[in-house]
């Protein structure tokens, strides 16, 4: 049993199941609703990006750039596997 590294660090978990709990959100809603700086924010989400779990769109919103996120389909799919990976250790360590 193996955590995938992208997923299992914190901040990226953490956004992760924010993504896939409310669909697509915009980057500063995400920085504040999971008190994470945008700096560190930004990081973790070219991470994502690069590795295809996330789509990224920019627009313009009253003249303001808006930036959002989702998952794609491979990113829902990595963090529904990285839960079942957490499933079978706790039923590994039940049956203990």
């Amino acid at each position: 049993m193996e955590f995938d590294k992208l997923v299992h660090q914190p901040t990226r978990l953490q956004i992760f199941a924010y993504l896939y709990r409310h669909g697509e959100t915009e980057f500063n809603s995400l920085a504040a609703d999971l008190d994470i700086t945008e700096g560190n924010l930004s990081n973790h989400l070219q991470k994502m990006e690069e590795a295809g779990c996330i789509s990224v769109e920019k627009d313009f919103v009253d003249r303001k750039p808006q930036t959002t996120y989702r998952l794609t389909e491979l990113g829902r799919e990595k963090f529904e596997e990285h839960i079942e990976t957490l499933e079978q250790l706790v039923d590994r360590i039940e049956e203990d």
